[in-house]
């Protein structure tokens, strides 16, 4: 056992601490906290918090500290705000972006709408932390209230049919929708059998949909977006639509707007009540429930969306000279090829939004050393207490 005073946070989240010139990584640790510690390598073990911080807030989960996610809970909202704020400025700094990051937006709204559970036979719940053992939980407080409810309940009943699984629920505005990924083989009666007893909208089993009372919808916009199996959703409502109001803020008053890495179309839609749209991603199931969701509402802008693999076959910069502004949101490893392209084109106003602030930066750099200027960063919270953050960039010719 070891006393240490905390001096910094590392990016994850850890206090830090220096011992021999050494830096040791204490989780649940704030500077300067004088805390008692043991030590293996360049990891400590949090035993007893002598001197707390003034930053120290009362964690909110019964499974803080068990459970391993939700990692923060212990920051005070000002504390939190600023650390997640400070990983889109290092990020930037980095990759030698000059600019001001604008404080952190919370998007957290009523909590996530979206949750994987593990199923195992003592339980359903998380991986406790730094283990693969499942901790087995009544309720979650980062859920939206119906799930943070009904999906630990459901997920346990579900064990004794599916026995060892994976239980993915999306709480949709038409109902929930449940995926399951497991190693047996069940017959679609038994499936749904047990789909109608939990009240499920669909429930889709190792990839196959094999009941659907009622097709799961969000709304986006004046659309109803029917949602497919494995197509993207933002993890929040108050998530989607923060990112969106940011969009349209920067795309201003564009009358002709590609929107790439489009998904199911939470920006497209909007987009399309004032402007015209091109939409584009490798996600076909997506791209139809696009389509399907522009025939089915009135007073949009023309909608064109297409299947395309924009890591593989970036929009060029003569597809790209049609539109006044382009808006992309990629996976965590960001829009590189695309973003060359368009450090080559000529259009007048590029959103860039992303879940990895450092994929961000880099795509940032290019853009700038194509002659774009960057006119604000914004960092966007949805998922509570985590080091993930979302940044929203606004860049101008």
């Amino acid at each position: 056992m070891t006393e240490v005073t905390i001096q910094s946070l590392g990016q994850h989240g850890d206090g830090i601490a220096e011992i021999a010139g050494e830096r040791v990584f204490v989780p649940f640790a704030l500077p300067g906290e004088r805390v008692e510690i043991s030590r293996e390598g360049e990891r400590g073990t949090l035993l007893r918090i002598i001197e707390p911080s003034a930053e120290r807030a009362v964690p909110v989960s019964p499974y803080f500290g068990v459970c391993g996610g939700c990692s923060l809970q212990h920051m005070s909202p000002q504390m939190y705000a600023n650390f997640k704020r400070s990983l889109v400025e290092i990020a930037l700094q980095h990759a030698e972006v000059e600019t001001v990051v604008k404080p952190l937006v919370d998007a957290t709204g009523l909590g996530r709408r979206r949750a994987t559970l593990h199923v195992r036979k003592a339980g359903a719940g998380y991986m406790r932390a730094k283990s693969h053992e499942v901790l087995d939980i009544d309720a979650c407080p980062i859920l939206v209230p119906v799930l943070s409810r009904l999906a630990p309940k459901i997920a346990r009943a579900l064990q004794p049919l599916a026995g060892d699984c994976d239980a993915s629920f999306t709480l949709t505005d038409t109902g929930i929708d449940l995926s399951v990924k497991s190693e047996r083989k069940l017959k679609p009666v038994a499936l749904s059998e047990f789909a109608r007893t939990h009240r499920l909208a669909r429930l889709t089993f190792n990839g196959d949909p094999v009941f659907m009372a009622q097709a799961p919808a969000v709304r986006m916009g004046k659309a109803m977006v029917e949602i497919p199996p494995a197509s993207f959703l933002q993890a929040t409502q108050a998530a989607e639509e923060t990112l969106a109001r940011l969009v349209l803020e920067g795309i201003g008053k564009a009358k002709s707007v590609a929107d790439l890495f489009s998904g199911v179309g939470p920006f497209a839609l909007r987009m399309a009540e004032g402007a015209r749209v091109f939409a584009a991603d490798n996600d076909r199931q997506g791209i139809a429930a696009l389509v399907k969701a522009v025939n089915h509402v009135q007073g949009l802008k023309p909608v064109e969306a297409k299947v395309r693999d924009l890591f593989r076959d970036p929009l060029a910069p003569v597809e790209l000279a049609p539109f006044d502004a382009v808006v992309f949101d990629p996976p965590r490893a960001g829009a590189e090829a695309q973003a060359r392209e368009l450090a080559r084109s000529k259009v007048k106003t590029v959103v860039a939004v992303s879940c990895e602030p450092k994929t961000f930066a880099r795509d940032a750099a290019i853009l700038i050393d194509g002659g774009y200027a960057i006119e604000s960063v914004t960092p966007v919270d949805q998922f509570a207490w985590s080091t993930h953050v979302e940044v929203v960039g606004v860049f101008r010719r």
